[in-house]
């Protein structure tokens, strides 16, 4: 997977993940309330072609963007490396720790159980 985003790059790729491709102004409009202003979008847009999490495609004088990186995939991406980095990439020890916090309850435990059990099937 390609290098890690930003707060500020996550964002503007969670709107264009919501629009799958859009001009700017699209992009500007998919995002939370307060909006960033145009000219900082268009620079994290820079960046994030850049980076090859987006790619760009030219009608005159405005530039239409799309998601070259699948949400699904940098959200695997950055969860295993969130479990690397804190959990010692160990995922049972990622769930604890959201069972010892509270943050899952017995109910989300079963649910991932059947989950697990279906894709073994």
């Amino acid at each position: 997977m390609k290098k890690s985003l930003t707060k500020a790059e996550e964002q503007i790729m969670q709107a264009l993940w919501k629009i799958e491709k859009g001009f700017l102004k699209e992009i500007i409009d998919a995002l939370p309330d307060p909006k960033p202003h145009s000219n900082t979008v268009a620079t994290i847009l820079k960046i994030l072609v850049d980076k090859k999490f987006v790619g760009i495609e030219t009608f005159g004088r405005q530039n239409q963007y799309s998601a070259l990186v699948a949400k699904d995939e940098y959200t695997s991406s950055s969860i295993k490396t969130l479990v690397e980095g804190y959990f010692d990439g160990s995922f049972s020890d990622a769930v604890s720790f959201m069972v010892d916090k509270n943050k899952l309850s017995v109910e989300d435990l079963e649910l991932l159980l059947k989950q697990i059990k279906k894709q073994k099937k």
